[in-house]
């Protein structure tokens, strides 16, 4: 079992619910980016999602995009990002996931992006905009090398899309399933997420794995109302929005973990 099996084991054992945090790797500089995700681990967050900057990132909204664009213009990307997890591995144990879109690892090539990964201590990928159908050489590169590749479903995904994804639990270990609570981009505040928690629940006992909702989550009343069905939440536009708003680095530190 991954680290992430492990730790979505260990929780549900306990009643409890997973906390996973999004950070945008690279900003505001690719240090404090590594201290900033440690933070997080250290005051609590269960798995660590960490962003891989892009300079087309679709499904997010303002203030990610704006996070990705700071974090290129700062130098960061893919390299930097995998960089940034063996450094963030040496400090913490804390599940890592690589968070991002398909451009860049199909540019640097999916099987040296997946070992370099591994070797750097990451548990597994997600790849927002690869639809689990073509995903499939993606996930033999992950089983390769121990990873998990999780798959996202949203709620306009059909029951034929469901069963697919189902259907690859068998070729690689997915972690979690990511439910995208809205048809919208992230940081929205659109989202009804009891519902998005009660779809979890049900999407969690047809595919047999985790489900964790994601999208709208910036405030603890809104992360209780998804995890009431949900196995976890995912916090990211909030968590980056902080980063931003802050300028003193130490009083930002303190920010991150009273947050989580």
């Amino acid at each position: 079992m991954s680290r992430i099996d492990d730790v979505m084991s260990a929780l549900a054992a306990k009643n409890r619910k997973a906390l996973v945090a999004y950070l945008c790797m690279g900003d505001p500089t690719h240090e404090a980016s590594i201290d900033h995700a440690v933070a997080c681990a250290e005051a609590g967050a269960d798995v660590l999602e960490l962003g891989v900057p892009f300079s087309d990132p679709t499904a997010d909204g303002a203030a990610i995009a704006q996070a990705s664009e700071r974090a290129i213009r700062a130098g960061g990307g893919l390299d930097r990002a995998i960089e940034a997890a063996r450094e963030i591995r040496k400090r913490t144990n804390v599940p890592l996931l690589l968070f991002g879109y398909y451009n860049p690892i199909f540019v640097r090539g999916e099987e040296r992006t997946v070992k370099d990964a591994a070797a750097a201590g990451v548990d597994g990928l997600l790849v927002v905009d690869l639809p689990v159908d073509e995903a499939a050489p993606l996930r033999a590169s992950c089983k390769q090398s121990g990873l998990s590749l999780v798959p996202l479903l949203t709620p306009t995904s059909s029951p034929a899309r469901v069963a697919r994804t189902k259907a690859v639990l068998a070729e690689c270990s997915v972690g979690f399933v990511y439910y995208v609570s809205v048809t919208g981009v992230t940081g929205t505040a659109e989202a009804n997420l009891e519902d998005a928690g009660k779809r979890a629940a049900e999407l969690e006992k047809q595919i047999g794995a985790p489900v964790v909702v994601g999208f709208g989550i910036d405030s603890p009343d809104k992360a209780r109302a998804a995890a009431k069905g949900a196995h976890g939440v995912v916090v990211g536009s909030a968590i980056v929005r902080r980063i931003h708003e802050k300028g003193d680095p130490a009083e930002l530190v303190r920010a991150l973990r009273a947050a989580i």
